[in-house]
């Protein structure tokens, strides 16, 4: 009898010390690991950086965002920031941060707030994936879904073929979307391309739901990024009504994702310059 109530204790005490490890695994789950890539080429003017900015911090801290993330099976969310130019350039903002409650929402919103960016050359969306998901291998929590969200106002002109990250990230498990900013303005205009939203579509974006939402006008920026990060947090496809581009099976003709290559060697050859 002794023996029996001996090792029943043994076991209870065994059960007792699983407890804290259980609930402090179940504390570092997410619904999802999203990192927020942010254009800062020189193509873009100090003036549009800055609406940029603004524009995220609006839109992560809106009661819609964080009403969103209160709807996941685990009710919070894995979020950071960096920002990104050239293929050496990938400078972190907000590290790696669990968006739960408005608090936490405002917190983030003002710590993008506090720091300012500067135009860097040249624009590498290759560079920018292939960072993104080094950030996301190194996420300090169990996410059920990772995510790279970019955005960008030019197509590649620097580093690997975006292609290449791009299918090397959906094969490791990540999606990625994308918001291009087909705007004008800043130094280096000339690499705009007039179908940056079907470039995106075509050479960026990839895996489950992934989806693209242009951005024409920059008022329409902090909207267009509050519908994004409430989809991306739900893992929803975009409704068909909606102006969102979802990825999809295509039959067009075949779209040169080196346009933006292209375009930076003939205008090198012709000005001698590299922005």
């Amino acid at each position: 009898m002794w023996r029996l109530a001996h090792l029943t204790c043994l076991i209870c005490a065994a059960l007792f010390a699983l407890v804290p490890l259980s609930l402090s695994a179940q504390e570092k789950r997410v619904d999802v690991a999203l990192v927020l890539a942010v254009d800062v080429s020189r193509s873009m003017s100090t003036a549009e950086l800055r609406i940029q900015r603004k524009g995220y911090a609006a839109a992560i801290s809106s009661p819609e965002v964080v009403h969103a993330i209160g709807l996941g099976a685990y009710g919070r969310i894995a979020l950071m920031m960096f920002e990104w130019a050239n293929d050496t350039h990938g400078r972190v903002i907000v590290d790696w941060s669990v968006i739960e409650n408005q608090t936490d929402a405002d917190r983030f919103a003002e710590l993008v707030l506090d720091d300012s960016s500067y135009g860097q050359r040249r624009t590498s969306i290759s560079g920018a994936i292939a960072r993104g998901a080094d950030l996301l291998s190194e996420v300090p929590y169990i996410a059920d879904r990772h995510v790279i969200d970019i955005s960008g106002d030019g197509p590649n002109n620097h580093g690997a073929p975006v292609t290449i990250a791009r299918d090397a990230a959906v094969e490791s498990g990540i999606v990625i979307n994308g918001l291009p900013l087909m705007t004008k303005g800043g130094v280096g205009f000339q690499f705009n391309i007039p179908d940056l939203d079907v470039y995106y579509r075509r050479c960026v974006i990839g895996g489950p739901t992934s989806f693209v939402i242009p951005v024409t006008d920059w008022e329409q920026f902090p909207d267009a990024v509050r519908r994004k990060l409430i989809l991306e947090i739900g893992g929803r496809t975009p409704p068909s009504k909606a102006k969102v581009i979802p990825a999809q099976i295509t039959f067009e003709e075949p779209y040169d994702c080196l346009v933006g290559e292209k375009i930076w060697r003939r205008m090198r050859d012709q000005y001698f310059w590299d922005p």
